[in-house]
């Protein structure tokens, strides 16, 4: 080569490859990606081509992926990829970081409900990052980035006001000021077609009026901003729904019959000013990961670490508030499992057998009870799974099918021994029929749920195998187990106290306190005997004061236009599915929850769905509030006059709200969710008629002004009422009135003056509720 000759540079191979999924990788969690990728000057290309190993679901999965070249690995959760990353900078064990990064996982629900503003759920966490700043808190640079991810979309919201919040306007201007942190953003921005933030620290703030209100009924919510522990002197609730396994995406069916459910009674209980505690997470464990991880080409680990992310995000998209949302694949498990195993054995609870099980001589292994189909010999059902029948719900042993078959080559398995340890359930009973027949009573059992559990028991309990020969699960700690686990159910629920454990050191101050602590649990009845029976038989078990169970709330099943939810055969709505709709969260959640199928099955219809929004939810709620806002700002410069409640109209309107408010509370007192939110409607239709009888418009205000003054200010203190009420069913809708109403949250007690709105407090503007879904959008939908 000559002297003059110029040399070539070589392109940099990329090292990781950021996946742009179904909203083009828009959402502020992919910006972590970005920001992660430039600050530590990672060689990277960007694609919407899936990799083959996830292609199958890619539709149910939403913002980025990042792909590593080196090892064909995918990270799904961005806070994982930021960890991988900066893994030389970032200390992810240390306590601080583990707190905020709990702390923003908490936030972005809300950031997405709150659609740029700043509500009152936003500004609660906020002012706690504003704390931490002043009180010298310098987050490391992977914290930096989820942090300001996180908070990407308010910067604009933020910049205005920086006189509430000063330490978190000097720390994003510290950050936006960074190279690194400002190629990172751009990028993200070119690549994925994001609307850019726009932020003005030289403005001056734009803040309404601080409240006028009665701080009587003021309540705020901090449930995300400490760990919550028992309270001496105060009802103290831990709420958990079942745990919904890692080998499919949750369809609405899912969604309704336990998340769901546990969600609203947990916000009602946070605003009643209950020390709550709502704990979930996914199930991990057992042969339906094995057969799908099989299914799917991926270790069992992938696949789990696949689905996790699938269901937060569906539930995150739901608004679905958990303390905290975990899984059963930790160390915290297999010891909590272990620990009870082990006391079991200690006080005589469990033996040794040998059984037979079907052994599959085509790829010479034993077979899980979910890798055999066959014929229910109760019922006839075809295709029956080797644990339970999905036709008739009868609980089966393997070899009780008929014409058994192996569900992975499709070969006639033979029956073979093997070696497993039993829980002796028929000692059991006596103990477990004097808890039942206690708490069935004190926590008012369901009669469904009575009925189905003394099934059993009439039956009369039967020894229980516990293990079984499999290699993904809880190892069995005794000598000769070594190739075996814990059977699932067994495993499971166990899942509760371990997913605990893992928020808290401290989480024997809930399961185990029983004088302390109510239990609700929420799931599909399917589940009820392994609630009533099963678990709390092994938890009694062990000697321990458990926390057991205090009330059960179950859902009969959803089924959508008439037939069954199916992924494989793409019948049903997912929960991706609701989110890709266009439709906000809160209307899936009020028709889901109207419908709730709580004595009986119900049935998902798109054109029921468009009914229930157009004719109730902007029809009654939507309508009245908007009017009155509207009403406050054309006629009152958005100001409180004032205004008395002494007039026999208002005495009337106030004596018919007390008493459907007494009815709300009642039916949430006892879980009777579908039947607190009718009383919703009705209180919100009573609002509507109030506006009516007193003729609200112009002339009124014209001519009549004190009158006109009273009618306004006690419309407005209803809005304010239901923005409580509708908090648990509806939490963006109520996080939208309290911002045109410009008030805090609002607490739920058994009584209501029309009095809570001070005069002279100034209201913020209006925007509508909800929206009409037209008929067009509906076709495009089914």
């Amino acid at each position: 080569m000559s002297k003059k000759a110029k040399t070539q540079s070589v392109p940099i191979a990329p090292v990781a490859t950021v996946v742009l999924l179904a909203d083009r990788g828009q959402s502020t969690d992919s910006l972590k990606l970005f920001l992660a990728l430039n600050a530590t000057a990672t060689p990277f290309s960007v694609t919407s081509d899936v990799p083959a190993s996830i292609s199958s679901n890619a539709s149910f999965l939403s913002g980025a992926l990042l792909a590593l070249t080196s090892s064909e690995s995918v990270l799904f959760e961005p806070n994982t990829a930021v960890r991988y990353l900066l893994s030389k900078q970032a200390d992810f064990s240390d306590s601080v970081t583990s707190f905020w990064s709990e702390w923003e996982a908490s936030l972005s629900p809300a950031v997405k409900v709150s659609k740029g503003s700043l509500s009152p759920e936003v500004e609660q966490k906020l002012q706690q990052l504003e704390a931490a700043l002043a009180d010298g808190l310098k987050p490391s640079p992977a914290l930096n980035i989820i942090l300001y991810a996180s908070l990407h979309s308010l910067v604009g919201t933020l910049s205005k006001a920086k006189a509430k919040f000063p330490k978190i306007s000097a720390w994003l201007v510290q950050l936006q000021a960074e190279q690194a942190f400002s190629k990172g953003v751009k990028s993200w921005e070119r690549q994925t077609g994001a609307p850019k933030q726009v932020s003005n620290h030289s403005s001056q703030p734009v803040d309404l009026p601080t409240p006028k209100v009665d701080g009587k009924v003021v309540i705020e919510l901090k449930h995300h901003d400490e760990k919550i522990l028992p309270k001496d002197g105060q009802r103290n609730i831990l709420i958990t729904s079942a745990l919904p396994y890692v080998n499919n995406v949750p369809h609405l069916g899912n969604i309704i019959g336990s998340v769901l459910s546990a969600d609203v009674y947990a916000r009602f209980c946070r605003l009643r000013g209950y020390n709550t505690l709502y704990i979930c997470g996914t199930d991990e464990h057992g042969t339906a990961t094995e057969t799908k991880a099989l299914e799917e080409g991926v270790s069992c680990q992938e696949l789990c670490d696949k689905y996790h992310a699938l269901h937060r995000q569906s539930y995150e998209w739901f608004n679905v508030d958990f303390n905290f949302f975990g899984r059963t694949t930790t160390k915290e498990q297999m010891q909590v499992t272990q620990d009870v195993y082990l006391k079991l054995e200690k006080h005589g609870h469990t033996f040794e057998d040998t059984i037979t099980q079907l052994y599959c001589e085509k790829h010479n292994s034993f077979l899980a009870d979910r890798f055999v189909e066959g014929t229910c010999p109760l019922c006839g059902y075809e295709d029956a799974r080797g644990d339970q029948c999905d036709k008739c719900g009868k609980l089966l042993n393997p070899t009780e099918l008929i014409k058994p078959r192996c569900k992975l080559d499709g070969a006639s398995p033979v029956p073979r021994e093997s070696k497993h340890i039993f829980l002796n359930l028929t000692d059991a009973q006596p103990n477990l029929e004097k808890w039942i027949e206690k708490s069935s009573v004190e926590g008012a059992w369901s009669p469904n749920t009575i009925t189905i559990t003394k099934a059993w028991l009439k039956e009369g309990l039967k020894p229980r195998c516990i293990t079984r020969d499999l290699k993904w699960g809880v190892p069995v700690p005794k000598d000769g187990y070594e190739n075996k686990v814990f059977y699932v159910w067994f495993d499971a629920p166990i899942g509760y106290p371990s997913i605990t454990a893992n928020y808290s050191k401290d989480w024997e101050k809930w399961w185990k306190n029983p004088k302390d602590i109510q239990l609700y649990q929420f799931m599909g009845k399917d589940n009820v005997p392994f609630h009533t029976v099963l678990f709390p038989s092994s938890l009694i078990g062990t000697g321990e004061p458990w926390t057991l169970l205090h009330h059960l709330s179950t859902t009969e099943y959803l089924q959508y236009e008439g037939e069954k939810f199916s992924k494989s055969r793409n019948v049903g709505v997912f929960g991706i599915n609701a989110r890709d709709s266009g439709i906000s969260a809160d209307v899936f959640r009020y028709y889901l929850l109207s419908n709730r199928p709580e004595s009986s099955d119900s049935n998902f219809t798109w054109d029921a769905f468009a009914a229930c929004n157009n004719n109730e939810l902007l029809a009654n709620i939507g309508n009245f509030v908007n009017r009155v806002v509207k009403f406050l700002n054309a006629k009152y410069d958005g100001v409180i006059p004032q205004y008395t409640v002494d007039g026999p109209a208002e005495m009337k309107f106030v004596e018919d709200v007390n008493a459907l408010l007494a009815q709300y509370v009642k039916h949430l007192e006892e879980v009777q969710l579908r039947a607190a939110l009718k009383v919703v409607m009705d209180i919100g239709a009573r609002g509507n008629l109030y506006l009516q009888e007193n003729k609200i418009d112009n002339k009124l205000f014209a001519t009549s002004r004190d009158r006109c003054d009273t009618v306004i200010a006690s419309a407005a203190n209803l809005a304010y009422l239901l923005s409580a009420l509708i908090y648990p069913y509806m939490p963006g809708s109520s996080a939208s009135i309290l911002k045109q109403l410009n008030l805090p949250t609002r607490r739920i007690v058994e009584s209501w003056t029309a009095k809570d709105i001070l005069a002279g407090h100034v209201v913020g503007g209006a925007e509508y509720l909800f929206s009409i879904i037209e008929q067009k959008k509906v076709d495009e939908l089914r």
